[in-house]
């Protein structure tokens, strides 16, 4: 959820920042008008159905990537035991040939590993931030139909009245919305 902490943290930015506008901006009189809400947009993402239907998927794909990935290290480290025992035995050439063969596994393997975590994290962020678009469309219709001022996020928030907090309403009408 990494993608989900840096769009969070750019959300609670722009809502500090447009609390601290509001209430600079506005006098005693208008801030009585004033209807805000509060939702921890991270829980609420990861509460929805689709998002625990979807990270069942991403879980037992990376479970089984991760699998290959250790047999292909128990691979490399049985190559590398081989190496070992029989380094007093090998000739020059035959010892060479074993440990560039080595190496070349060895590159290969990190590579692989390399990338696979880069596209787990690439799908990670994708499934994160189509929720989290999808949340915030549900949070805008929300604020509409209940009239709310703004809806910020709870984590930038020091206090607030647990009457105003959103995020298991969010949740439940996103659930409503995209089933």
């Amino acid at each position: 959820m990494s993608g989900t902490r840096n769009i969070l943290s750019g959300l609670r930015v722009l809502a500090g920042a447009v609390a601290l506008i509001a209430m600079a901006l506005g006098n005693p009189a208008q801030a009585a008008g004033v209807r805000v809400g509060f939702i921890d947009i991270q829980a609420s993402v990861a509460s929805t159905k689709e998002f625990k239907r979807v990270f069942i998927q991403f879980r037992a794909n990376f479970q089984k990537e991760k699998k290959l990935i250790n047999a292909r290290e128990d691979k490399i480290k049985k190559l590398l035991e081989d190496i070992n025992k029989q380094g007093t035995i090998l000739k020059g050439a035959e010892k060479r040939r074993k440990e560039e063969k080595f190496l070349k596994e060895k590159k290969s393997f990190e590579r692989y590993v390399q990338d696979k975590n880069e596209e787990f994290q690439r799908k990670e962020k994708e499934i994160t931030d189509s929720i989290l678009r999808k949340m915030l469309e549900v949070l805008k219709k929300i604020g509409k139909e209940r009239k709310y001022t703004m809806i910020l996020e709870k984590k930038a928030v020091f206090y607030s009245d647990t009457a105003a907090d959103l995020t298991k309403i969010a949740t439940k009408a996103y659930d409503r919305i995209h089933k």
